[in-house]
């Protein structure tokens, strides 16, 4: 069974598909395509927790192929595999927490636009874009990502034990790499094809039977658009998808793709 993961997906998305490619398949294996540039670390988790309890309960091994990305999130999906693969031009890693944004407040204030806040809780209006920032603010923000960021490496320390080949300051520093280097610091197991290396498991008769999920990324994004009628009964909805489309769009130009 071959199921595809990919940005933008959660485990409400995932889970069915998840769940028939273990049901169905006839061999002691399940095939998990991996082709993410990062995403919800909580979606994360959640999708790779249905990977493992299910590789237990159908007492199945788990096969990753990383494609164009395997990076942040999309990595931690990666470890959900007893073994992962990636193509030589793959890129895998970026094991560290992100939290990007804008500072308006001197453009509103040129545009001669007064910001008003209303709050009842003295840190519910942290990290206002439209504000000036706070040195506590972004102090406790990255509190909270180092608390993520230590998830995360318990999950791939845990995964990858006796696998890991490099200095836990390289491996979990955020950076990403090539699969070549990956595979010197052993955040992979080897460069192989989907097809091949489950040929070479299985045999050449092997079948592989893809499990279609619900499309991610940003050109189902853009296809999930309404359409004018719709823009006009819901013009927030453009404007929500938009900006999903673009993040998207962003985390993909972080891997140059």
């Amino acid at each position: 069974m071959v199921t595809p993961l990919r940005p933008g997906l959660s485990l409400a998305t995932a889970a069915g598909a998840i769940e028939r490619a273990f049901s169905l398949s006839r061999l002691p294996s399940v095939a998990v395509i991996v082709n993410s540039p990062g995403g919800s670390p909580v979606q994360s988790s959640l999708i790779f927790k249905r990977l493992r309890q299910l590789a237990q309960e159908k007492k199945k091994k788990i096969y990753v192929f990383c494609e164009d990305v395997a990076a942040s999130g999309g990595y931690y999906l990666a470890v959900a595999g007893d073994e992962i693969y990636a193509d030589t031009s793959s890129i895998v890693g970026s094991i560290g927490v992100i939290s990007a944004g804008f500072g308006f407040e001197k453009a509103i204030e040129k545009l001669g636009i007064q910001r008003r806040v209303y709050t009842s809780g003295t840190d519910k209006g942290q990290l206002d874009p439209f504000l000036p920032e706070k040195a506590e603010d972004v102090a406790r923000l990255k509190e909270l990502q180092s608390d993520v960021h230590d998830a995360f490496i318990s999950v791939v320390k845990e995964r990858r034990a006796g696998k890991l080949a490099a200095a836990d300051s390289e491996v979990f520093s955020g950076a990403f790499w090539s699969a070549r280097k990956a595979l010197e610091m052993g955040l992979i197991d080897g460069i192989a094809d989907m097809r091949a290396k489950m040929r070479e498991l299985h045999g050449d008769k092997v079948i592989l039977r893809a499990v279609p999920m619900v499309r991610g990324g940003l050109l189902s994004t853009l296809r999930r658009l309404p359409s004018m009628e719709a823009m006009v009964a819901h013009p927030a909805s453009l404007g929500d998808d938009l900006v999903s489309a673009l993040e998207v769009r962003a985390l993909w130009s972080r891997y140059g793709l």
